[in-house]
């Protein structure tokens, strides 16, 4: 059982990149985060020894950020000040700051079923079978879903299509799919 909470915890830095880009906001990304560790601690008896852990733990936040969501909308949704701040700019040399910057506004506006697969694939590099059970829904509904994220991303973030880009991102989807 110690072992389990051991492997858990090794988890949770991945668990918190995965609730901030989902929540967009470092607090509640640390709030879901907890919520999810406390519900899955809660329910450990459930966990069956052999299974997939982070898929579990990454299932568990997953329903805990669509039940907080459709919560919110219930209930309206409250604003918070710094959402209706005006965004600071920074100097020209920063580059890469900006084009990630860009990348986080163009991953909001996708539609929220788009932008969770492409997190849990881009970002924490999960296959496409452990997505789809995470998420709940079949696997090529995961590469369909991925592939009009990836378009759409492309789309707003300006970039033209790029053949060479388009055979690598190929051979990069086949081999998280092996």
């Amino acid at each position: 059982m110690d072992d389990l909470r051991q492997r858990i915890e090794r988890e949770i830095p991945r668990l918190r990149r995965y609730a901030r880009a989902l929540t967009r906001d470092v607090v509640a990304a640390d709030d879901l985060v907890q919520d999810g560790l406390a519900r899955g601690l809660a329910k450990l008896h459930l966990f069956k020894e052999g299974t997939d852990l982070r898929a579990w733990l990454f299932t568990i936040l997953h329903n805990q950020y669509v039940n907080q969501v459709r919560r919110a909308v219930r209930e309206g949704a409250a604003v918070s000040v710094s959402e209706t701040e005006p965004s600071l700019t920074t100097a020209a040399d920063q580059g890469k700051r900006l084009e990630l910057r860009d990348l986080d506004r163009a991953l909001a506006r996708l539609p929220e079923d788009q932008r969770t697969v492409i997190l849990l694939v881009g970002l924490e590099g999960m296959p496409y079978e452990a997505v789809a059970e995470i998420v709940g829904i079949p696997v090529g509904t995961v590469r369909s879903r991925l592939s009009r994220g990836r378009e759409a991303l492309r789309h707003l973030m300006g970039m033209r299509e790029d053949l060479g880009a388009k055979a690598v991102m190929r051979a990069s989807d086949r081999r998280i799919a092996a």
